[in-house]
């Protein structure tokens, strides 16, 4: 069934895709002005122009260069690598290691007959660790840009017309640059909470919470998403008291169930608590830390939460301010997401947008499929992005991965299916290394064998997950997992025999 597979997915542009006589002819004119223009125009105008360099502006500016197209890239960070590797992604797992190694040699080293005499915290030690990390991958994607001749302008853009974009430059000047196509990646921003005001002191967003100086006692997280559980665990871990309220009834809502609430379980035994179904209804700062009035999110009597710090992660939000869409009449959805076709196009011709800004999960690997997709489409080839196919991770310990449909979302298509469950207990390598909590979570279609989800609680789930990704991609049954040789004794071992479990059953349990 595999090979099968992999011979259908050869032949998947040609057999999936229908290209119109228009398509078709515009690929051609199209390639043919690459192929006699290159990089050596003098024009000012570009083939490409992006505005943001995030994960999805950077790399489509990039992937442009790399098809021959003449790329600009605007950004008004001064920085390239966008929120996920300034102050998101990059920063955040970092401090999530750094803490994760001094939770280590506190309390697991001595089993291993490491003893210590003392040890202790250098928060800014632990920053700059950060912070050069930070630095060293922002260089290496201006290394990357001269690499592929693609032209950094720093500076804040906003449309003059469908081809022009007006840039402030951060030296305090302005330009146009004129582009054939431009492609909107400005990502999102901070969702705020009514009543509730940032200032990145007492009350801080993601960011501010990257960049405290001192270890908060206690730190109240609003939101049990991805983003503030790990914020949370990276205080929690480093001596911080840390109490998440939720309005939902479950932590991380998009997470299969079953998993959740393992999940729960663990980071409970590491000392986080949870105020679930609760809304902030008031906030007092006037003290010297925060004073939270919450409520049941029925409505309720009212309890007071106290804090230091309370960091706010209700989510996320399209960052469009200031392009000056109205102006040039870009459609946008109820709550700001630029709308676009199965080619990235906006209702305005020759502009596109990708990332944040549109529909979809946001997150960073997304945003490179989208710009990679989108240029191809731009230079008359086929780009595709299966957004059923995006794995997610929670960057904890233990990590959380997914990949495709939780067992809820089954059950409301109405599929037949079987699940099949392997615990890291029954594992080699977990046991041997002291860390065997959790579990990996098979769906399949009960008829075919087809997978349609996979979950994995494990110590690097992230790393795991991928096997399930492509697996899915490829249409793999559960089967097809558990006939792979897989090296012994090791985590993926537990692919292995959850897969075993879905068609048939496990050896080691």
């Amino acid at each position: 069934m595999a090979m099968a597979n992999l011979a259908r997915r050869k032949g998947y542009l040609l057999a999936t895709k229908s290209v119109s006589s228009e398509t078709l002819r515009y690929s051609l004119s199209l390639s043919s002005f690459i192929r006699s223009r290159g990089f050596a125009s003098g024009s000012d105008e570009n083939d490409v122009v992006v505005i943001g360099g995030g994960p999805g502006g950077y790399v489509a500016a990039i992937k442009a260069a790399q098809l021959g197209l003449k790329t600009t890239c605007i950004e008004k960070r001064g920085t390239l690598g966008g929120t996920c590797l300034n102050v998101g992604c990059i920063p955040s797992k970092a401090l999530l290691h750094s803490s994760h190694m001094y939770h280590e040699a506190k309390h697991s080293f001595a089993n291993h007959g490491i003893k210590l005499s003392s040890i202790e915290v250098d928060l800014a030690a632990m920053m700059a660790q950060k912070d050069k990390a930070v630095s060293n991958l922002t260089r290496g994607i201006e290394g990357l840009f001269k690499k592929n001749k693609v032209t950094y302008v720093k500076g804040y853009g906003k449309f003059a017309s469908p081809s022009e974009v007006s840039v402030e430059t951060l030296d305090g000047g302005n330009t146009v640059v004129k582009g054939k196509h431009i492609i909107i990646a400005t990502g999102s921003d901070v969702k705020s909470l009514p009543g509730v005001t940032i200032d990145e002191k007492k009350i801080v967003s993601s960011t501010g919470a990257l960049a405290l100086t001192e270890i908060p006692k206690k730190l109240v997280v609003i939101g049990a998403g991805y983003i503030g559980l790990e914020m949370g665990s990276v205080w929690g871990r480093i001596g911080s008291e840390v109490t998440v309220v939720e309005f939902a009834p479950d932590i991380v809502p998009s997470m299969d169930g079953e998993v959740r609430k393992q999940f729960q379980r663990s980071l409970e035994k590491q000392g986080m608590k949870f105020m679930l179904k609760t809304k902030v209804v008031g906030v007092d700062t006037s003290g010297d830390g925060v004073k939270l009035t919450l409520e049941p999110a029925a409505g309720g009597e009212q309890t007071t939460l106290e804090a230091d710090v309370v960091l706010v992660s209700a989510g996320r939000t399209p960052f469009t301010a200031g392009l000056g869409l109205d102006k040039i009449g870009v459609e946008t959805d109820r709550i700001g997401r630029i709308l676009v076709n199965e080619r990235f196009a906006t209702n305005v011709s020759g502009v596109y947008a990708i990332g944040d800004v549109i529909p979809g999960p946001m997150l960073a690997h997304k945003a490179e499929e989208d710009g990679v997709a989108c240029v191809e489409y731009i230079a008359g080839k086929v780009g595709h992005v299966d957004y059923d196919k995006v794995p997610g991770v929670v960057y904890t310990t233990p990590e959380v991965a997914s990949v495709g449909k939780t067992e809820e979302q089954v059950k409301e298509l109405g599929v037949e299916y079987r699940v099949g469950k392997f615990p890291f207990m029954a594992n080699s390598r977990a046991k041997a290394i002291d860390n065997a909590e959790g579990l990996v979570k098979i769906l399949a279609e009960k008829e075919t064998d087809k997978i349609l989800g996979v979950h994995i609680m494990a110590p690097n789930a992230g790393e795991l997950i991928h096997e399930a990704a492509i697996a899915l991609q490829y249409d793999a049954s559960s089967e097809d997992i558990a006939r792979v040789c897989h090296a012994h004794p090791t985590m993926s071992e537990a692919v292995k025999e959850a897969a075993m479990a879905t068609y048939d059953k496990p050896i080691h349990i």
